[in-house]
């Protein structure tokens, strides 16, 4: 053994070796800190987000061929690394050398908006293309399955991806020679004024063209190094730990025999996630390198043997080539395999997961183990005393020491039988997401029959999901053989299993009785499913399932991704070099796309520069008995640890209504409340020691989780709010119906690509600081650091370049975070850096306010809405953050765009003990527009009207009055509604999602229209002001400042924009460097979707000035410069430097009288959306959906798409898969993309189109344009009622009468458990009360 061996691998094609390397090290910190690469991103830190997707390479001297793979960095130990090839985003193109067509398409694709996401897409999309040059669009959506985006809503990233195709342009299916614009019901009706809209955002024309030849090569002299054998094991010692790296299997089984508790790593996707996540720690590693033993492909006696360390993606590919080749009746468990191996996790962590890894860890929830245990694999175990064979069964699975490894043996590979004639093999799984997300249940079914007389011969049932291991059903089986394949043998099945799977009502997961319906669903898909083959196979002897019933097995249809968008081409009359109106991209699109574009943890660091990290409650309601610092402080590299203590009379701020504790005194009041801070000279130390500060604690009651809680306790904050308008209570006397019902909504995480993020600086005189913060409210970042300093505010400076999404996230917590980081930069003199990790992120800051609303309408028969009487009940948290603002404004626009002329509404916000619900965007009519579209849809229901319909009636007539009695002209909201009826061929689709749903009994479709009237304004004139400075240079160049904040939106580029068309210049001469409350004071925040608005006008203020000023001179001089100009005004002693300003909107409103004028205008629009349901298990997709949108004048349309498309994407997340788990003691469960399912590529709808209204009313907004940021999430719930029409068709056909009661978000779980049947009236339900569930729904 080499004792201190060299570590050597390239990065970029440059060598790197290292000599005493830290094997606790994992790839992305090597890369960020130590060799300053920082456009790989850190999201998650457990391979779920795709933000630090990296390209390895290696080559294999046997095969002589060089394998390219995508891989997570944040999971790849840097001792794994040896002999391979790094690249990353910088190595593939930059702006300084040259940008590679990847980089150059997503971004003139308009496929970045924050940017933090893209070095991961760029990556995934150019490792597929070196090895697949011209891949088809669905090897990029599999490519791409395991890369999340926040902002963009996905399309324009398969927009970039389909300039690769081989068939590049839109229609996909135009191989059957039929294109999808010809076809009547997909077809888009045809706009009269044809040459006024553009169909597209960018000419795929001038892209640059992909060459292969001119990628990085692998670098010789790993091949000459990989070719010269042999090598000698590596052994890389920590501090901590030993890395041991054996090239032969004599010196595997060595260091097994030595090391026998050591694990065997390949891949680290399963024992990294547990060192990190769940702190587990290995003193020993061993890892593998090239050893080909473990990597054998053998076929012979009738079985397939694969090597242990084969990657499940070389595993794919395999099995892809034998389904091929061989038969189809001795693939069948092959055919299984490879449908979970499609779904399985991201391409990336499939990529670096070894099978024997895979099967070992027997994860309780695996994929692949329930398939190869029917399948009667056998595991080849080798050890220093030989070789022997134990089978891949129950009693391994359930680690019974019997059936298991010994501790120094060493799976070898794993041999899986060909299937038999008349044996069938199927595999089911149901998530929360379709793709890259862990089963809830997942299941593998065999059975044979010898003959072909249908009699059972062998069966074989395995479940994942429902137990601490993978389950077996043995005794159900033994009790079938011999039976007939038959209804009757199903209906004892379904009994037997589930008498056998026994699952508590307090299991782990929770979401009991779903699972148990599940396992009997999967059980009734596989009968139904043999049943099908049987009669193909025999069609005399079986009987034909019954055509309804054929739906059962259909796939849910996915089709290709196809889109169009239609917006106004620029006034012909506007000057060729005006920008306004025009698909610009963004700005800063570039330097996502290479990784050049700095975020806050980007900066370099600064010298003897400190981390922070937080220490937190780990009780909801608690006292604080004592804090034990001093094992924490003994540790090595701690410098100090801020309490309450320290900041005493500085432990608090007040920015809205109430002073926000910073940290915790003498009680906690949520779990993930602030209670210390640890300072440490590196992050890893001061994690260390954050783990050992000693908290005791003793429970307070009452514990108050649930709005419900809430109102029992009476825990609510003052003050209420509520809306009158007209006469409810007479109203309510001469209406034909009433009804009275509820609608509970769970909240959201903001899940912002880039976690909390700070760096503070001292800079050594005066007290002065600079703050280096991703947030989007500068100036308050700067008020609570100097308050907490006790510095005036002229001392205090905060930066903000960019922000990696927020979406309302980044504003009050975050500025808790910068108090205390400042508070410790203070106090040591020395820079701190404060970056939270998802987890911590997830646990400590609020998301979007849960509601319950509850309703009681009076209508006529009709359809008209004449009463409502509205209660809206919303979960604060522990804190009021702004939850006053969120309540106020959700009672303002719940009327959405009905006119209800008699209306009450009233709204509480609950004090719990969570972490206080902040900001989210939408701010409260994403849940307030819910419950009035609920009622709706219940009212409809109720005189036998489609909810559409309904809606007609309701809607705001052109000239009208809202419950506030401001004046609105609704004409565009009309015509949105008509127009996305037209073009989504509303009536046509209607029919035939009816015809669909009487054919198909166990599939359904939904249908849904939704409008939208988002009224946009803040409430007060002194929230909308907003300043701008503009400097003229002697060069003629500009540098534009303002208060906004770029966050994504592209609020930088439309402020350049608006420079360009003031000045008369083109856009290349004006630069924008960020924002700073140095040269913008006393900027507001950044939401609410009128950054752009206010500070474009500010900007226009400036420009004017200095256009006014400089008038004479350019008139005298025509034919000159800017340069000319700019140096003839100096020499006249004119200023080239002015201030911009705009005070705001006229904007009030009076909470006594009810009454005000509270916005500015309204966005207006309408959403259509199709969706197919499986009601067996309750998974969902989303077929189609068509967006309307009244924008006015657009300044930029690809940016005001992307808002649009990335909102409604965000939205319909909302409302159908996010969801935040509890534990019954108020722990969050879902701290991450493991737990918490975002929408991936998988979920956009199949079809988008994305219409925008021509621009017919001229405004006082800047340009008559309106902000688009927010109202396009509210358009997501067309999604959450179309799956309610689904389910609505499901429960008719079943009989079941009444309104169905569904609650958001529409998960899988509910779905299935609405559509209630034979095999939901099997299963045993539990009584409340008599078990502890594992959650609680918030």
């Amino acid at each position: 053994m080499d004792p201190a061996p060299e570590l050597l691998f390239y990065v970029n094609g440059r060598k790197v070796t290292e000599r005493n390397v830290d094997p606790e090290i994992t790839l992305l910190p090597y890369l960020r800190k130590k060799l300053r690469l920082t456009g790989t991103k850190y999201g998650c830190g457990g391979g779920g987000c795709g933000a630090c997707t990296v390209m390895i390479s290696r080559y294999n001297p046997t095969t002589k061929k060089i394998r390219h793979y995508p891989a997570n960095a944040c999971l790849i130990p840097i001792c794994s690394l040896y002999g391979a090839a790094v690249t990353t985003v910088e190595g593939i193109g930059s702006t300084k050398t040259r940008i590679h067509p990847v980089q150059e398409r997503i971004v003139k694709c308009h496929g970045t908006q924050c940017g933090f996401c893209t070095p991961g897409m760029v990556m995934s999309i150019y490792t597929l293309l070196r090895n697949h040059p011209e891949p088809t669009l669905d090897q990029f959506t599999d490519a791409l399955g395991g890369n999340l985006c926040r902002c963009t809503g996905y399309r324009p990233i398969i927009d970039a991806c389909k300039t690769f195709c081989k068939s590049s342009g839109y229609c996909q299916s135009k191989e059957s020679g039929i294109c999808c614009l010809d076809q009547g019901i997909n077809g888009l009706p045809e706009f009269e004024e044809g040459n006024k809209t553009s169909p597209k955002l960018f000419s795929e024309e001038e892209f640059l063209p992909l060459d292969p030849t001119q990628e990085l090569i692998f670098p010789p002299e790993l091949m000459i190094m990989a070719k010269k054998q042999p090598q000698r094991t590596k052994v890389f010692s920590g501090d901590r730990m030993t890395w041991i790296s054996p090239v032969t299997l004599k010196e595997l089984l060595e260091a097994k025999f030595k090391y026998p508790q050591a694990p065997v790593v390949m891949g680290n996707t399963s024992v990294g996630p547990e060192v990190k996540f769940k702190g587990v720690f290995h003193p020993v590693i061993i890892s593998p390198d090239g050893i080909e033993e473990l990597n054998v492909v053998n076929h012979e006696n009738n079985e397939l043997t694969l090597g242990a360390g084969l990657s499940l993606a070389q595993v794919k590919n395999i099995l892809a080539d034998v389904v091929q080749k061989l038969p189809e009746e001795k693939t069948q468990i092959y055919r299984a395999l490879l449908k979970h191996l499609g779904t399985l996790a991201g391409s990336q962590i499939r990529s670096m997961a070894s099978l024997g890894g895979h099967i070992i860890s027997r994860h309780l929830d695996s994929d692949l183990n329930p398939l190869l245990a029917v399948g009667n694999c056998t595991l080849n175990l080798l050890s220093k005393e030989g070789e022997r064979q134990i089978p891949l069964n129950e009693q391994f699975l359930s680690k019974c020491p019997s059936a298991d490894l010994k501790p120094q043996e060493i799976l070898i590979s794993v041999n899986i039988p060909y299937s038999r004639k008349w044996e069938f093999v199927s595999a089911f799984r149901q998530a929360q997401r379709q793709q890259n997300a862990l089963a809830i249940v997942n299941s593998g079914m065999r059975v044979f029959f010898g003959e072909g007389d249908g009699i059972v011969r062998e069966l074989s049932i395995f479940y994942g999901g429902v137990g601490a291991t993978t389950i077996c059903a043995k005794n159900s089986c033994q009790k079938l053989i011999g039976r007939p394949w038959d209804e009757e043998m199903l209906d004892t099945a379904c009994r037997l299993v589930l008498d056998e799977v026994l699952l508590p009502g307090s299991a782990p997961g929770g979401k009991v009785e779903f699972k148990r319906t599940l396992i009997i669903s999967f059980l009734f898909k596989f009968y139904l499913e043999v049943s099908q083959i049987l009669k193909r196979m025999d069609p005399v002897h079986y009987p034909s399932l019954a055509d309804k019933y054929e739906s059962a097995l259909e796939d849910l249809h996915s089709g290709h991704h196809w889109s169009t968008i239609e917006y106004q081409n620029v006034d012909p009359k506007q000057l060729p070099q005006d920008p306004i109106g025009h698909p610009i991209v963004h700005l800063s699109g570039m330097k996502h796309a290479t990784g050049e574009a700095i975020y806050c943890d980007d900066m370099p660091a600064v010298d003897r520069e400190l981390f922070l990290t937080f220490v937190t409650s780990s009780r909801a309601h608690a006292k604080i008995v004592s804090i034990d610092l001093s094992e924490a402080l003994n540790l090595p590299g701690v410098v100090d640890i801020v309490t309450a203590e320290h900041l005493s009379g500085v432990n608090s701020f007040c920015l809205f209504s109430k002073p926000e504790k910073f940290l915790a005194t003498d009680k906690v009041f949520c779990v993930g409340q602030l209670v210390c801070a640890v300072i440490a000279d590196s992050e890893v130390q001061a994690k260390r020691a954050a783990k050992r500060v000693k908290i005791v604690y003793q429970d307070l009651e009452p514990l108050i989780l649930t709005i419900e809680e809430a109102i029992q306790h009476n825990s609510f904050f003052k003050p209420e709010r509520k809306l009158e308008y007209g006469n409810v209570d007479e109203a309510f006397k001469v209406v034909d119906q009433i009804l009275e019902g509820e609608i509970y909504m769970g909240g959201q995480e903001h899940f912002y690509m880039e976690t909390q993020s700070m760096l503070v600086v001292p800079k050594g005189e005066d007290q002065e600081m600079d703050v280096y913060v991703s947030t989007q409210f500068p100036r308050y970042i700067q008020d609570i650091v100097a308050s907490t300093l006790k510095l005036p505010a002229n001392k205090v400076m905060c930066h903000v370049r960019r922000v990696g999404g927020a979406f309302g996230g980044k504003v009050i917590k975050t500025g808790i975070m910068a108090a205390v980081t400042a508070f410790a930069a203070n106090k040591h003199g020395r820079a701190v850096r404060c970056i939270l990790e998802r987890g911590e992120d997830m646990l400590i800051t609020g998301g979007r306010h849960p509601y319950l609303g509850r309703y009681k309408a009076g209508f006529m028969n009709d359809g008209r809405i004449l009463a409502l009487d509205m209660e809206h009940y919303t979960n604060g948290g522990i804190t009021l953050d702004e939850s006053l603002l969120v309540i106020e404004m959700g009672i303002l626009k719940m009327d959405n765009a009905y006119k209800f002329p008699n209306l009450r509404c009233r709204a509480w916000v609950c004090r719990t003990n969570l972490p206080s619900n902040t900001a989210f965007r939408g701010f409260g009519f994403p849940q307030a527009g819910l419950i009035t579209e609920s009622c709706i849809t219940e009212v409809a229901g109720k005189c036998g009207l489609s909810p559409e319909k309904v809606r007609m009636i309701n809607m705001y007539k052109e000239i009208d009055q809202t419950p506030y009695k401001q004046e609105i002209n609704a004409k565009n909201l009309i015509q949105c509604w008509r127009e996305c009826m037209a073009m989504s061929s509303y009536s046509l689709r209607k029919a035939a999602v009816e015809k669909f749903n009487t054919e198909n009994y166990w599939k359904k479709k939904g249908l849904a229209m939704v409008p939208v009237k988002f009224p946009v304004g803040l409430g007060s004139v002194a929230a909308g002001q907003a300043a701008a400075l503009v400097h003229i240079y002697l060069d003629g160049s500009v540098l534009v400042t303002h208060g906004g904040i770029e966050m994504g939106q592209g609020v930088h580029t439309k402020m350049i924009q608006v420079a360009s068309r003031e000045l008369r210049m083109p856009m290349s001469n004006i630069h924008l460097r960020g924002t700073s409350t140095e040269t913008v004071p006393n900027t507001n925040i950044s939401g609410g979707s009128v950054v752009a608005d206010l500070n474009g006008l500010a900007v226009k203020d400036a420009c004017q000035t200095l256009l006014k000023r400089l008038e004479p001179i350019i008139s005298k001089n025509p034919q000159g410069t800017w340069k000319n100009w700019a140096q003839t005004a100096f020499d006249e002693s004119i200023s080239l430097s002015a201030i911009g300003y705009f005070r705001g909107y006229e904007s009030d409103m009076n909470w006594e009288k009810g009454e005000g004028h509270p916005f500015e205008y309204s966005v207006y629009g309408a959403a259509c959306s199709e969706v197919e349901i499986d009601c067996l298990t309750g998974d969902h997709k989303n077929l189609r959906t068509d967006i309307v949108m009244d924008v006015g004048c657009s300044i930029n349309p690809a940016l005001d798409i992307g808002q649009i498309e990335g909102a409604f994407i965000q939205g319909m997340g909302l409302y159908t898969i996010e969801e935040l788990d509890y534990s019954p003691q108020g722990v969050l469960y879902t701290r991450g993309p493991n737990q918490y399912k975002i929408p991936a590529i998988c979920d956009i709808p199949t079809e988008l189109h994305i219409s925008l209204l021509p621009p017919s009313q001229n405004s006082n907004t800047l340009y008559s344009s309106k902000g688009l940021g927010e109202s396009g999430v509210f358009l997501g719930c067309s999604v959450f009622f179309a799956l309610h029409d689904a389910v609505s068709a499901a429960r008719e056909e079943r009989g079941l009468t009444g309104p169905v009661r569904l609650s958001s978000p529409l998960t899988p779980e509910k779905i299935r458990m609405a559509c209630e049947d034979k095999l939901t009236k099997m299963i045993p339900r539990d009584e409340p009360g008599s078990y502890v569930p594992w959650n609680v729904p918030i």
